[in-house]
């Protein structure tokens, strides 16, 4: 009975340093079609130049003159005769404040057949202030190939506004973009045939060889083995069988589990001040000093004003004066086995700021003691 037990607990000790092993490695679960992609199954981006009427007076205005060039253009196309003027059409005397030419964008999914519905997004092109109840016209929605892929039209949805009066403006995030759900109508299929691909190549949305080893061998224990090899960090290759259902074979490769490494990254905004920093950034012993130069320029004029008598003349003079303040250097101490958190902490009783903190990482991943990509965006 205790030697039964004694297996038992080394067992279970066992386990739990194989979890523990796994945990540290930063591997976690993930399913094929989370991380990545099937090549050749992609989407497609469309766009097209149009027309929104049924504006409040915000559209745009007369020194805009493609909008009218579009108006006169789709009148003729219905039959409307629009009068001429010295030889040349009259844009110049047509108001279009209740209209606005836009450009529509759009993302064609794989395997869109016709009469499937897509969202748009519909973007003012000129001067208008904003596009808020309007609507827009038929519009062509365009391929890469410049063939006509779907057919936009509908009543815009705005998350924002503008109102002016009296010379005061009030606006709300950005009346100028809005968006048409299920607002175009797909015409056209992108051609593309699963039977006629001779291998099925699995594309990691990020470069790994640990992550693209382990899926290729996850569904090989799922397929059967031999069926999948990776082709380098980024390509999985998986040979399908003579006739075999291609849609069904897809469904079983995405459902596959995958031990995902995790990359260590720390993903800085200079723009923004924004520091993102994974949990899985490991830190090396480091001291960082840190301290900081402030100077300020401040411009005052001074008039100068010449005696009652004098022949001088009044002048504005400007007195500049320059501050500098030198900040204390802060010290900080990162021993071994300190964590982002410990770093993260330190440098909020500094008082450092986002700047402040961007240029620390930066030193550090120079030094060396930062063992993480720096990505600045």
């Amino acid at each position: 009975m205790n030697r039964k037990r004694m297996r038992y607990l080394a067992l279970a000790w066992l386990l739990s340093s194989a979890a523990c092993a796994l945990a540290d490695a930063g591997l976690q679960k993930a399913q094929v079609k989370d991380i990545a992609s099937i090549e050749g199954i992609r989407d497609n981006q469309l766009v097209g130049y149009g027309l929104v009427v049924g504006l409040r007076g915000t559209g745009d205005s007369q020194q805009t003159v493609f909008p009218a060039q579009t108006l006169i253009s789709a009148l003729e196309k219905m039959g409307v005769t629009v009068p001429q003027a010295g030889g040349t059409q009259s844009a110049q005397n047509m108001q279009i404040r209740n209209m606005a030419a836009v450009f529509v964008v759009a993302t064609l999914p794989p395997f869109s057949q016709s009469g499937s519905k897509i969202d748009v997004t519909v973007s003012s092109a000129g001067d208008a202030r904003s596009i808020e109840g309007g609507v827009l016209l038929m519009t062509p929605l365009y391929g890469p190939d410049g063939q006509i892929y779907a057919q936009a039209q509908g009543a815009l949805v705005l998350g924002g506004y503008s109102v002016a009066a009296a010379g005061n403006v009030r606006q709300m995030n950005h009346p100028t973009t809005a968006r048409i759900p299920s607002g175009a109508l797909v015409e056209r299929a992108v051609p593309f045939d699963l039977s006629q691909l001779k291998t099925l190549d699995v594309v990691l949305n990020d470069a790994d060889f640990h992550t693209a080893e382990r899926m290729a061998a996850a569904i090989d224990k799922v397929l059967g083995s031999g069926r999948a090899h990776a082709v380098d960090s980024r390509r999985v290759e998986i040979t399908p069988k003579p006739a075999e259902d291609r849609a069904a074979l897809l469904d079983s490769i995405e459902g596959v589990e995958v031990d995902v490494s995790l990359r260590a990254r720390v993903v800085v905004n200079e723009r923004t001040g924004t520091v993102v920093i994974g949990g899985t950034v490991r830190l090396q012993p480091v001291s960082i000093l840190h301290g900081g130069l402030a100077v300020n320029v401040t411009s005052e004029p001074l008039v100068s004003q010449p005696n009652a008598f004098g022949q001088g003349t009044t002048q504005v003079v400007n007195q500049t004066t320059v501050q500098a303040q030198d900040r204390p250097v802060n010290r900080i101490d990162l021993k071994a086995g300190a964590t982002v958190e410990d770093l993260v902490q330190q440098l909020q009783q500094t008082g450092a700021g986002a700047r402040d903190v961007i240029s620390i990482l930066q030193a550090m991943k120079e030094a060396g003691a930062l063992e993480a990509d720096l990505e600045v965006i």
